[in-house]
């Protein structure tokens, strides 16, 4: 899947558990229109709310490594004793029309996105303190303490690969992380390249091209 061949633009969105990733994702998504969320599968439980196809595309283990092995996934990762992946081939239709993806993924699938597309713009979601992120999943009453835990040691070690991402947005309000968020989305598909392939009859006729090196 060569990027070279492909119009639209990812924005990958990273965070731990409870950073407030999530609703982030979805107030730049009401915010801006031509950005697309990529669903993704993965074989942990459904959570009250969700929708099959809308949150996530929710399936078993067999049909999770069936498909990994067809090579249907541009990454995957094991993350908190579930597995997550993202569709190679919905990703390159969308982005072969132009359309601009938001990858609401954990770090190691984030690497694996990078090393495809070295172009693709990455956010890392941290809280303003691991307190406030113990205090946030505890809020949300979804999870037992031992679980809460777990979420919290494994947070430290995802906050130790913020500075693979380009941007970092501390969530402390709201209101000014989406302001961030949205800020950052715009920027990008500002940028000369996607303008380029957006517009090229316009910057043909006006003699615009990117500058050697």
């Amino acid at each position: 899947m060569p990027a070279t061949a492909l119009q639209g633009s990812l924005l990958i969105v990273v965070a731990p558990s409870g950073a407030g990733k999530t609703s982030l994702v979805r107030h730049l998504l009401g915010a801006r229109n031509g950005l697309r969320l990529s669903v993704s599968y993965t074989t942990r439980a459904p959570r009250p709310g969700e929708r099959d196809g809308i949150d996530y595309r929710f399936v078993s283990a067999d049909e999770f490594e069936q498909r990994r092995g067809r090579g249907e996934f541009l990454e995957w990762a094991f993350v908190h004793g579930n597995h997550y992946a993202t569709s190679r081939d919905w990703i390159a239709e969308q982005m072969a029309a132009g359309v601009d993806i938001v990858l609401e993924i954990d770090w190691q699938g984030a690497a694996q996105v990078r090393r495809l597309f070295p172009d693709a713009v990455s956010v890392f979601i941290a809280p303003p303190s691991l307190e406030v992120l113990r205090e946030r999943l505890t809020s949300r009453g979804q999870d037992a303490p031992e679980v809460i835990e777990k979420r919290l040691r494994a947070a430290r070690s995802e906050l130790e690969h913020a500075g693979e991402c380009q941007y970092v947005i501390i969530n402390q309000e709201f209101a000014l992380a989406c302001q961030a968020l949205v800020g950052i989305a715009d920027a990008a598909r500002c940028r000369f390249g996607q303008q380029q392939c957006r517009h090229p009859d316009l910057f043909a006729e006006l003699g615009m091209t990117r500058a050697p090196g």
